[in-house]
């Protein structure tokens, strides 16, 4: 589902044009400066390095592939509440897809598609809350997550369940790319209760984590 950079537009909440401010991490600086002056001439984007890399909205890893000293690195980012990260990776299969999903990943983008307009595309979907998956890997996932469930059910000899209309909605906002704090501003509840609701569903279902229970609800047509 790759799609055109430019039709995303930054609307940050409160209606003042600022920039995406933005951190790019790389496994080498080869990679880091493609990145950076793909991104340095958009007026969309603010680039930050050093110190200020941690107030980023948007951080951009880029590497190759995904190895254990990657999945830390995404771990890290993650207790960052400033910011959302985007991998940027040279091959990526449905295994390191699903772990990187867990390592709090918003976005991926293959680096052979990493053109100024698709990292452009990238960065303001984060900032906006999106979630952005290539097609082929979204149905990579999906199939991944699918079996494991099948797998689940004929084990145990489980039946299909159905959601609640909270759980369903808490569902669909997280395959949309949203965290627990953006859900819980969108819905009115705490932080608190859409915690205690995902996991509901995770544990009654059996299901492995978010992604897992995402993949499960649209392959059973339940959000």
């Amino acid at each position: 589902m790759p799609t055109q950079a430019r039709t995303t537009r930054w609307t940050p909440r409160n209606g003042r044009p600022d920039r995406v401010t933005v951190a790019v991490h790389a496994a080498d600086e080869i990679l880091r400066v493609g990145v950076v002056q793909q991104l340095r001439p958009c007026p969309e984007v603010e680039l930050l390095d050093g110190a200020d890399a941690e107030r980023a909205q948007a951080t951009l890893v880029v590497v190759d592939s995904v190895d254990d000293d990657v999945a830390a690195l995404l771990h890290r980012l993650r207790r960052n509440p400033a910011t959302r990260t985007g991998l940027v990776v040279g091959s990526l299969g449905s295994g390191s897809l699903q772990r990187v999903l867990e390592c709090g990943v918003a976005a991926v983008l293959r680096r052979a598609e990493a053109d100024q307009d698709r990292l452009l595309h990238l960065v303001l979907a984060m900032a906006n809350g999106e979630g952005v998956l290539p097609g082929d890997l979204l149905g990579k996932l999906l199939t991944h997550v699918g079996s494991l469930q099948r797998s689940t059910l004929d084990t145990r000899g489980l039946s299909l369940s159905t959601l609640t209309t909270r759980e369903a909605e808490m569902l669909r906002l997280v395959s949309e790319g949203l965290d627990t704090a953006e859900i819980a501003r969108k819905t009115s509840y705490s932080e608190r209760t859409v915690k205690n609701v995902l996991h509901e569903i995770i544990t009654r279902l059996q299901l492995r984590n978010r992604a897992h229970a995402v993949g499960y609800a649209l392959r059973n047509d339940l959000i």
